[in-house]
């Protein structure tokens, strides 16, 4: 990707708007896109299910890629202390935890709801 005044000596590369490093060090979330995610404008939904007579935590809407909801999953694995996947686009995680994800998201900036029974 280039950069504002590419080929010139007043070339400056392209930042990232929310962290302000450069694309090639940007470590911020993006969306399916390739634009910064926020997650204010992404109303999470977080619902339990019985899946084979056990709880799961399953959470939805979030909008983000793959790679980044991947990293994502593996913080909320490891802050809750339990197994997970992503299925189908959505975070898929073990044990009854609803109450504790939404907390959580919204920690990140997620308007998170509880949904379902």
């Amino acid at each position: 990707m280039s950069g504002l005044f590419a080929g010139t000596k007043l070339e400056q590369p392209v930042t990232c708007e929310r962290c302000g490093k450069p694309h090639g060090e940007c470590a911020c979330p993006r969306d399916e896109q390739g634009k910064v995610h926020n997650p204010k404008h992404w109303e999470a939904r977080v619902r339990r299910e019985r899946q084979r007579g056990k709880f799961v935590t399953v959470c939805s809407c979030l909008g983000l890629r793959e790679a980044d909801q991947k990293a994502l999953l593996g913080q909320l694995k490891a802050k809750l202390g339990v197994g997970g996947a992503i299925r189908d686009g959505e975070m898929v995680l073990q044990g009854d935890h609803r109450d504790k994800l939404v907390d959580l998201l919204k920690g990140m900036g997620y308007p998170a709801k509880a949904s379902g029974g």
